[in-house]
């Protein structure tokens, strides 16, 4: 049987994930902090899908956290076909305001440890010659975000990145996709500090399952890109018609 490694494994986007892989039978390393959330989960699973569910109790914000979930795999002998780089968060506040030591966790957790995990896994997927990587990025990728700019620049870079090593994973077996999901249903918007804003007034969040299903289907297909959400489309195609300065001030507005 294949193994899926899922980070930010115990809600949310991730956790629907990985209900989708283990229905179709395919074992799991679930990597996050709630340990207590992961033990529950293992025990579901395992008894409700038949597969094997390994746990691993990680801070992805510290930067030594990927090698050591890659050593661990390694000695277990345990083989990835699967990586979901799934573990993020968000950080709400006038960039003069907010706390640096959160930024550069935020930093760590959504560039560092996604580089680190898809540079080390993909390698052995090129040697095994097969592999699917899913990134999980944001519609928040495609502009500069005003109040929210770190978060808005570490998804830029996911969103490139992911596009990039997938041009030069072209006739291979091996493929990365990107999954850019908008305002979604998780505890994201809270930890963020997201929900107090005009978006979340204004955007009904997508449910987390219907992304994840989404973002799983497109993977399994090898797709580069996975923008979830007829309205998050047209918003992203209609924003290259106006001005640069329009499109900063309407997400300011937003997220005030």
């Amino acid at each position: 049987m294949a193994t899926a490694l899922i980070t930010g494994a115990s809600s949310g986007i991730g956790y629907e994930l990985a209900k989708l892989f283990a229905k179709d039978r395919i074992n799991l390393v679930l990597v996050a902090r709630n340990e207590s959330k992961l033990i529950s989960i293992k025990k579901d699973f395992e008894q409700k899908y038949n597969i094997n569910v390994k746990i691993i109790i990680k801070d992805l914000s510290l930067k030594s956290s990927p090698q050591e979930i890659y050593d661990e795999l390694i000695n277990d002998k345990i083989s990835i076909e699967y990586l979901i780089n799934n573990a993020g968060f968000g950080y709400w506040g006038k960039f003069s305001d907010t706390m640096l030591e959160m930024e550069l966790k935020m930093i760590n957790l959504n560039i560092i440890s996604l580089t680190i995990l898809t540079k080390l896994f993909l390698k052995n997927m090129l040697k095994n010659n097969f592999g699917k990587i899913l990134n999980v990025s944001s519609t928040a990728s495609f502009q500069p975000g005003p109040n929210m700019a770190v978060y808005y620049a570490t998804k830029a870079y996911v969103s490139s990145f992911t596009e990039a090593v997938s041009e030069e994973l072209r006739n291979t077996s091996v493929s990365i996709t990107t999954l850019c999901p908008g305002p979604t249903n998780t505890n994201f918007e809270y930890f963020s500090g997201l929900n107090k804003t005009k978006l979340f007034k204004i955007m009904k969040p997508a449910n987390a399952y219907k992304v994840a299903k989404y973002g799983y289907k497109n993977m399994m297909k090898g797709k580069r890109l996975a923008i979830y959400g007829f309205t998050n489309k047209l918003i992203l195609i209609i924003e290259k018609f106006f001005p640069r300065i329009i499109i900063l001030k309407m997400i300011k507005y937003l997220q005030s």
